[in-house]
């Protein structure tokens, strides 16, 4: 099993429940990708979440670094769009962003026979496994870890993001719709780091 090494193996093993001794079930589609392009990333345990915001609780970590993945259907086609745990998709602007004429979320049965292998609401963000396009929310960029499902509800992968663009080579963009509380916050703090950047 590869880990993610130092500090942030240390800040995850105090959050998320490693099995030691033997390691946590990766599916092998998974494992050959990430063992293939050499990315470190640390495979965890955890009592059973069946929504990111739930992971992102279970795990303590800030729901922008806690990733869920909606599927949607444009032009009748797949897509992979991720956002963090507590966002939302606006459909229109991932419609735009897909360059598609029709775009709707996958019904769930949908989800079940596009991924078989996965239980259905754990898909992780690989779609191109599938060769469905990947999309993520511009804010992910930077972020030094994101946590999301590993094909099951009690398996979750950590990495940084740089690596996972590396290998899903996902398309960024503006389509997340952070929650109302969050907006304001984050535009109240962010006001003095602009006037700041512009010298006043």
């Amino acid at each position: 099993m590869m880990c993610m090494s130092g500090t942030h193996r240390a800040v995850h093993e105090s959050r998320f429940h490693v099995e030691r001794g033997r390691p946590v079930a990766l599916l092998a589609c998974l494992a050959e990708v990430l063992k293939r392009e050499r990315v470190p990333y640390l495979m965890v345990r955890h009592p059973p979440a069946f929504t990111a915001p739930e992971l992102s609780a279970l795990a303590h970590i800030p729901g922008r670094r806690s990733a869920k993945v909606v599927i949607c259907i444009a032009d009748g086609r797949p897509l992979q769009a991720v956002v963090p745990a507590h966002y939302s998709v606006d459909l229109e602007a991932l419609r735009e962003l897909a360059r598609a004429v029709s775009l709707r979320l996958a019904r769930e049965d949908e989800i079940a026979a596009l991924y078989p292998e996965f239980e259905v609401g754990a898909t992780p963000p690989f779609g191109m496994l599938h060769g469905h396009p990947v999309f993520v929310e511009r804010c992910f960029v930077g972020e030094p870890e994101m946590v999301f499902n590993a094909g099951t509800h009690t398996d979750s992968l950590c990495m940084h993001y740089g690596d996972f663009a590396e290998v899903a080579k996902p398309t960024v963009g503006v389509f997340g719709v952070a929650p109302l509380r969050s907006r304001v916050h984050s535009n109240r703090r962010s006001r003095p780091s602009r006037l700041a950047a512009r010298g006043e």
